[in-house]
Parts: structure tokens; C-alpha cells; sequence
């Protein structure tokens, strides 16, 4: 855990690198199983399932009486608290809600306007390989159900008995979701994408996953399908001065580290004192965790950054982009208005990125890789598009008749002036008789 101290800009890209593999390594392994999905449907999903999950499974569907076991299960006090966060992750979701735009009058005679409608099939992928990530679940098929998707999908992998995390199957059942697929990875994307005979085809595919799954992701696109973004590994860059607590701010850190090993966390400060302290705390608090090796392969790739000012780091921290960036200065609101790159931001010493990641309300799927400088996180919109209107009558035409007519000629589309020009040529005759 070693501290870089005030490093200059032109070494910031070397510094902040992430600690994965690029596209171009996985990329043509993702594609040839997606080749042998796309000919071999579910046959090849099940292949796939035995060789990277090591389950030998017939039917992937889940059960109706899996989901009525799994109930039994989850104890009261989960079941209270996966409540808890659905109704706060309802609430904050609904509230994103929009009319559709009024109609506006461009001309007399030209009216336009905007209708938001829900995407019909989507898929939603949720981690359940070291950890099963019910909490997923929540932030994606809540949104799916307030947007009105038609058909909500979920994939997520079978433990090595064949079964689902039954905390998984009651949070699925609590959103109405119908469908559960036993299949994760590569396969569960690609089975998305092309559609099985267990497996609906979805138009968007939602959920975030390791480097694979990123991947595979960006490879959906290229079949004409749609993706929430690309978001890989876990993240986390706090911001943080000698007026923050050192034991949060340590705990925050290796919150993001034992997600998984190829999981970056990453502190900046202008004290180089605090970053010491937190080191201790970090060395005192990782040993008690279960997943200690796991926090410990992430700490390796760790950042520890002393910056001269507010203004450096806040230069550095929206070049990284972070997908989760927390604030505990003794000026919050200097970041607040200067951080325009990150997925999620968290503010001040009693706000912790473990609440946004179960019960606050806000969404924890998530740009990650600097995706944040163009990518937002999930929200209701994810699951909407938007259509366009526009009707014109007798009036509108003659208003704009001749600027479609005089751009259509200037651009040499003939045919697009032609469209306009019949228009006035009968609007003229009606007149005339």
C-alpha cells in the first residue's frame, strides 16, 4: 500500500489504469461461444453451464415450486430488510417519472411532440458466482416494472448443487419477475441475444457482471441489441481530508475490495498523514473479514494518492471517472460542484457507498472503466424509449413548404423536395377549384 506522492498530470493515465484485461483479450473466446449459441440454443447453453459453473442442468427454467421454497428459506429479518430497500428504491425510481412533452406548435400548423414507451423484452443478468447479488435485483426490475417492460428475463448462475440462492429467487418473486433462468456468464448474455426456447430474446440486456460478462455485453451489440452500458469490475475512489475519519473511510475502501479481485479502490488527499492512518485502519480491519483474500488481491491494485489541492484532485478524480466516488472533505460541496465525471457520489462522513448499493433508494448499476464521462447509471429511462410526432396540416405546409423544398434542392435529394412539392401543388389546385 504504497502512497504516490503529488504525482505529475503526465503520469496520471499510467497511475489510474484499471487492473483488467482489455477487450481485445477476451473478445474472441466471448465470440465463439456466442457463435455455437446462436446455431445450438439451450444445447450449448447447457455445455457451456457445465463446463464454467460446474452443474449439470436439464432445464434451466426455475420452478414454481423452487420459488415457493426459497421463501422459506430467507429469514424474517432479510426478507424485512429486501422490503425496506424496495420501497425506498420505488419510491426514488417512481419520482423519475416524466409527462410526455406537450405539444408544441413549431408553425401554425406544425405540431410535435414526444411519448416516452417501455422497451417490450428485456434481460436482466445478476451476478451469483462468489457472491449472490440479490440486492441486483432490486435496481433492475423495479425500474423494468414502473417503465411497463412486457417481458422481464432474469439469468443469473446456479450454485453448484443446481439451485439459486433462494435470497435471489424471493427478491425476484417480491418484483413480480416471472422467469428465472439458471444460466450465467457468457452463455446468459448470449442467450439474451439471440433468444432459446427457455430464454425470451430481450431488445436491452441490464446488469452488471465481471470482465466476461463485459464483454459479452459489448459483443451483444454487434446482433442488434441494446445494453444498459459496460460495466465491469467494481470501483471506488474516495476524496478525503484530515477532517474525514480514517476507520470509515478504510471500511469504505475494502467495501469495493472484497467484491472482487480485479475490484480498484482508490483514495486521494491532501494529507499525506490521513492516508497513513487509513492504511492502519485498512490493515486492522481487513484481517476479521471472510473475504479477506479476496479484499487483499484488490488492495494490491489500490491507489493512495497525495495531492497539493482541492483543485489537482479535482482534475484527477473526473479523469478517472469513478464509478463510486465518495466526499468527506471539510469543502463537500467544492466536489459536488466540480466532479462532473461519476456514476453514483456519495457525501459526507455518514455515507457510506454500501447504502446505495442496497437501501437508500439511488441505483447501484453503474458506469465503470471511465464510462462515466459518457454514460449515465441506471435509472427509469433505461427502460424507456422515447418516440417522436409530428403533424402537419394545409397551414403547416404552406408555412415550411418552401425551406424543406429550397434544403431538400441543396443537398441534391431530389425525391425530398418532390414529397414536399406535391403537397403545395394540391394545396394550390384545391384553391383554384
Amino acid at each position: 500500500m504504497n502512497t504516490i506522492k503529488f504525482p505529475p498530470k503526465q503520469d496520471w493515465a499510467q497511475i489510474l489504469k484499471r487492473p483488467t484485461q482489455s477487450y481485445n483479450d477476451l473478445e474472441q473466446s466471448v465470440k465463439s461461444i456466442f457463435k455455437d449459441i446462436q446455431s445450438h440454443g439451450d444445447k450449448a447453453i447447457q455445455k457451456y453451464t457445465e463446463m464454467f459453473d460446474g452443474v449439470k442442468i436439464s432445464n434451466s427454467v426455475v420452478s414454481s415450486n423452487e420459488f415457493e421454497a426459497a421463501s422459506d428459506l430467507v429469514s424474517t429479518g432479510l426478507k424485512e430488510a429486501i422490503k425496506l430497500a424496495y420501497n425506498n428504491i420505488y419510491k426514488f425510481h417512481e419520482a423519475q417519472k416524466s409527462n410526455n412533452l406537450a405539444k408544441v406548435e413549431t408553425q401554425p400548423g406544425v405540431i410535435c411532440w414526444q411519448a416516452k414507451k417501455p422497451i417490450d423484452s428485456v434481460g436482466l443478468y445478476i451476478p451469483g458466482g462468489s457472491a449472490p447479488l440479490f440486492s441486483s435485483i432490486l435496481m433492475l426490475a423495479i425500474p423494468a416494472k414502473i417503465a411497463g417492460c412486457k417481458t422481464i428475463t432474469l439469468a443469473t448462475p446456479p450454485q453448484k448443487d443446481g439451485s439459486i440462492h433462494p435470497a435471489i429467487l424471493y427478491t425476484a418473486h417480491l418484483c413480480g419477475i416471472k422467469t428465472v433462468v439458471k444460466v450465467g456468464g457468457i452463455q446468459a448474455i448470449a442467450g439474451f441475444t439471440f433468444g432459446t426456447d427457455s430464454i425470451p430474446k430481450a431488445y436491452k440486456i441490464f446488469g452488471p457482471g465481471n470482465q466476461y460478462v463485459t464483454v459479452a455485453k459489448q459483443v451483444a451489440t454487434t446482433f442488434d441489441v441494446a445494453i444498459d452500458m459496460p460495466a465491469g469490475p467494481s470501483e471506488l475512489l474516495v476524496m478525503a481530508d484530515e477532517t474525514a475519519k480514517p476507520s470509515f473511510v478504510a471500511s469504505d475502501l475494502l467495501s469495493q475490495a472484497e467484491h472482487g479481485k480485479d475490484s480498484q479502490v482508490i483514495l486521494v488527499s491532501t494529507d499525506n498523514s490521513f492516508i497513513e492512518a487509513v492504511k492502519l485502519e485498512i490493515e486492522a480491519q481487513i484481517e476479521v473479514l471472510p473475504r479477506v483474500e479476496i479484499a487483499e488481491a484488490a488492495i494490491s491494485n489500490s491507489k493512495f494518492i497525495l495531492v497539493n489541492s482541492f483543485n489537482e484532485a479535482a482534475e484527477l478524480i473526473n479523469n478517472y471517472a469513478p464509478e463510486h466516488f465518495i466526499v468527506a472533505t471539510k469543502d463537500n460541496n467544492f466536489f459536488i460542484d466540480h466532479i462532473h465525471n461519476a456514476g453514483s457520489v456519495f457525501i459526507g462522513d455518514f455515507t457510506p457507498e454500501s447504502a446505495g448499493d442496497y437501501a437508500s433508494g439511488t441505483n447501484h448499476t453503474l458506469p465503470t472503466n471511465a464510462y462515466a464521462k459518457q454514460y449515465s447509471g441506471v435509472n427509469l429511462d433505461a427502460f424507456m424509449k422515447t418516440i417522436t410526432y409530428q403533424e402537419i396540416n394545409q397551414t403547416g405546409i404552406k408555412n415550411i413548404g418552401v425551406a424543406v423544398e429550397l434544403m431538400a434542392e441543396a443537398e441534391g435529394l431530389q425525391a425530398h423536395k418532390n414529397a414536399m412539392s406535391k403537397r403545395l401543388e394540391a394545396i394550390k389546385e384545391s384553391v383554384k377549384s
